[in-house]
């Protein structure tokens, strides 16, 4: 497997239910009253994030999902962690609804706006860079998703095609990307690890495949899982 430099590659899969994987989310938060546990679901381009994000919005009923792409678009790839925290991750933690409509989409007309309502158990904030260091105030835990570069790259060409603009934004992301990922180390930071394909049959509806990632470091305990990817 191609992964990151410098991050370990897990293993010793086994299979648990997604609700399991949601009590460990659960636990690795106590003390969370009068808001919602926000839970960051990082991982590479491609790997399959809001996929993820989707199935546990699914198993938590009150529970919403965040795309840091909303907060991002027409801003920059990176550089957008103080927006979501002063609009965003600020309000949740006050037991706040979120209506937000940033300043890339009032300038280019684009309608509508980043909603939350209040009272949620849980808030899944996906997208690639959210684990980073200058966000772990307002993260309750986290999720990496661990994967194949090549296969998360074949993935990406499928999902948003081949095109020379399509290949030039692509080459230009992993200019910012890769440092990125180097420098922050998510996988480090995180509670969960997940990543693509499965290598253990499981129901990918109420199952996961989990590992006991050795070597990987964390700031909070917890067991890798790897969700099956469709």
């Amino acid at each position: 497997m191609r992964l990151h430099p410098g991050e370990p590659e897990a293993s010793g899969w086994h299979v648990v239910t997604v609700r399991d994987a949601v009590q460990q989310l659960r636990e690795a938060s106590p003390g969370v009253s009068g808001r919602p546990r926000v839970i960051a679901v990082d991982g590479r381009g491609g790997s399959g994030k809001s996929t993820l994000a989707s199935r546990l919005r699914a198993a938590v009923p009150r529970s919403a999902v965040v795309h840091t792409d909303d907060v991002a678009w027409n801003h920059a790839y990176f550089d957008w962690g103080d927006v979501l925290a002063a609009n965003i991750l600020e309000p949740l933690h006050r037991g706040r609804a979120v209506d937000f409509r940033p300043a890339a989409w009032i300038g280019h007309d684009r309608p509508g706006s980043i909603t939350v309502p209040a009272g949620l158990d849980f808030v899944w904030v996906e997208g690639t860079g959210v684990i980073r260091a200058s966000l772990a105030r307002w993260l309750d835990a986290s999720i990496y998703l661990q994967g194949d570069l090549d296969e998360q790259e074949r993935r990406l060409n499928a999902r948003d095609g081949d095109s020379p603009e399509q290949r030039e934004h692509v080459a230009n992301w992993l200019v910012e990307e890769l440092p990125f990922m180097l420098r922050e180390q998510p996988w480090s930071r995180a509670t969960l690890i997940a990543a693509g394909p499965a290598p253990l049959d499981h129901d990918p509806d109420t199952e996961l495949v989990v590992s006991d990632r050795p070597g990987i470091t964390s700031s909070a305990p917890g067991r890798a899982v790897f969700p099956e990817l469709r």
